[in-house]
């Protein structure tokens, strides 16, 4: 089995900033037509702004012939138009802002969903080797980087693009000798922000993997927060959290400072190249090549065309901040998910539930194998306990059946079809099963019970929470079934919470049940009750359980002994004992 890549992997600088960029713009794409529209927006309202330097060119030309010869209607005249332009300049702009927001929104919007989905696609591998705080930070942080990024830092960049571009032109039909002093700055000033560029884009990247960390290690913590108390490690805890905070905050630190170096050295090259514009304007000036109306809209239009160049400096670094933490998103995005179904791939139908392992090894990573041959067979309505001490690969046992790993050696079969010639989908749904770790989401008990049936009645969640001797428990809730659960059943006791996934999955109409240690948490003689109610209620199904205490399987049909990742012994309760192995040794030492 190929090793999992981790999410934070490959992250210390952008693998590829353009790929990136063009995978984004894709999802821009999508909504073309609002972008056209913006756009077209931004065209108009840059239009308007560019005619004010030349208006307020011609009032300082009229007002310049001297007094008693003003001509105060041709003044009036431009200060008027200069109202009206960048009144509408201004109408514009926020017009186009307020458009890029909501493209920028629905841009965020469809990221997470894709996110979300891609994340429901990816195998429990995934997830056993990235932390769940990492994983979320692609969810929330990084794409609100790259949503703020898309509302404004693009908005600014198209802007600036067509400000620069409109103000270029102007210079150049008023005055191409000043014009050209103006370019002697430009070389200069894309020449550093390019070396800036190189010098950001690692740091951007290095931040977002910081924060990412930083998430995974509190969200780790405070799920454990109980035994971090109960340890009293809570100093220790937050030490260890400093250290993940202070390397979070000396990444952002260094990025951002970094970028903010940018925008004052490239305002300093334009105020450079403005000193030569007055320079050789005063001599072009006094030489009559060039009139005060000329100068005076010259230099509005160097401002307008230095300014935006700055606000790209500016806004640069969180560009490539933004493409650092749009290629995190895309990276797990294109982390490969479960192995496809084959080609040919049927429904599992009609499922009886005869399950058969042969010759099944299996290891996490090519390294370290965990199961050795390993064979199993279940067949219809029986009961089949696999038992062993901890590590012996119990659970890896049911992650094969449920095709959540796949072997590396061996077959297996679910009523004499391969495993892998049915769809993973129709395989699962074949199944009911029941955790240590139980499950429960933030919604009323009915809902957590009928999870797996949505069509169940009051009648059918009342039966099966009676069977599993919760229904009493239920009752004394304020509201009953009605109950609303906090997230992860907070307000139940964990055995209530066992309990109530073991009605969940009674209710669930699979021909084969799988119990992964799923009565720990609840005393001995009402897992007793649960037993004999559970193998009355699914009788004429398959039972796969995981059990520690050896007294609650001793009726079951057939029982494995796992250790060291091979089966050393099989058979019945009597048979094993009489065989004083290693089942005796287990049974033994549970009853000393």
């Amino acid at each position: 089995m190929p090793r999992m890549a981790r999410v934070n992997e490959k992250t210390e600088k952008p693998k590829d900033a353009r790929g990136t960029l063009r995978r984004l713009l894709s999802y821009l794409m999508v909504r073309r037509g609002a972008l056209a529209a913006v756009l077209l927006a931004s065209l108009a309202g840059n239009v308007l702004s560019l005619l004010g330097p030349r208006l307020a060119g011609s009032a300082v030309g009229a007002a310049a012939a001297g007094r008693g010869l003003v001509d105060f209607r041709e003044v009036y005249r431009c200060a008027w138009g200069m109202l009206v332009c960048y009144l509408g300049s201004s109408v514009l702009t926020f017009a186009v802002n307020f458009g890029m927001m909501r493209v920028g929104r629905l841009v965020a919007k469809k990221l997470r969903e894709d996110v979300f989905r891609k994340l429901l696609e990816l195998p429990v591998g995934f997830f056993d080797q990235n932390q769940a705080g990492d994983i979320i930070s692609r969810v929330s942080y990084d794409v609100d980087v790259v949503s703020t990024c898309i509302s404004t830092d693009l908005t600014q960049i198209v802007t600036s693009v067509v400000t620069v571009a409109g103000s270029f032109v102007m210079m150049a039909v008023i005055s191409p000798a000043l014009t050209c002093v103006t370019l002697v700055t430009i070389p200069l000033a894309i020449l550093y922000t390019r070396w800036m560029n190189r010098v950001t884009k690692p740091l951007f990247s290095r931040r977002s993997a910081a924060y990412g960390g930083m998430n995974g290690f509190a969200e780790e913590k405070f799920s454990g927060l109980r035994t971090i108390q109960g340890y009293a490690r809570e100093e220790e805890t937050a030490e260890k959290f400093e250290s993940f905070n202070q390397s979070a905050a000396d990444a952002y630190y260094q990025a951002a400072r970094a970028a903010k170096r940018m925008g004052p050295n490239v305002r300093f090259i334009n105020e450079l190249g403005l000193a030569l514009i007055g320079m050789l304007g005063s001599v072009l000036y006094m030489g009559g090549r060039i009139g005060l109306e000329q100068i005076s809209s010259f230099v509005l239009y160097s401002r307008k065309f230095s300014g935006p160049i700055n606000e790209i400096a500016n806004v640069t670094g969180e560009i490539y901040s933004a493409l650092a933490a749009a290629e995190r998103v895309f990276h797990l995005l294109d982390t490969p998910g479960e192995r496809a179904d084959a080609p040919a791939a049927e429904a599992l139908a009609e499922v009886r539930g005869d399950v058969l392992l042969e010759d099944v090894s299996f290891g996490y990573t090519p390294e370290r194998s965990i199961l050795r041959e390993v064979s199993l067979h279940a067949a219809p309505g029986r009961l089949v306990a696999i038992v062993g001490p901890t590590g012996a690969g119990k659970t890896t046992i049911i992650n094969l059946l449920m095709r959540f790993y796949d072997f590396q050696t061996g077959t297996g079969q679910v009523d004499g079809r391969d495993m892998y010639a049915v769809t993973r989908r129709s395989l699962r749904q074949s199944y009911a099963m029941v955790l240590q770790d139980t499950w429960l989401f933030q919604g009323t008990v009915w809902e957590n019970i009928a999870y797996g049936r949505e069509n169940a009645t009051r009648e059918e969640v009342a039966a099966a929470a009676k069977a599993a001797h919760i229904h009493a428990a239920i009752m004394q809730l304020p509201q009953g079934y009605d109950t609303v659960l906090r997230e992860d059943g907070g307000n139940i006791s964990k055995g209530q919470k066992q309990l109530l996934t073991i009605a969940r999955a009674m209710l669930y109409d699979a021909k084969m049940l799988i119990l992964d240690e799923a009565t720990s948490n609840v005393d001995t003689a009402t897992e007793r009750q649960i037993q004999a109610a559970m193998r009355e209620l699914m009788a004429r199904k398959t039972c796969v359980v995981i059990a520690h205490r050896l007294s609650t399987i001793q009726n079951a049909d057939h029982i494995l002994v796992v250790d060291q990742g091979r089966v050393m012994e099989q058979g019945t309760h009597r048979e094993l004992m009489e065989k004083r192995g290693v089942y005796y040794r287990l049974y033994a030492a549970q009853f000393e």
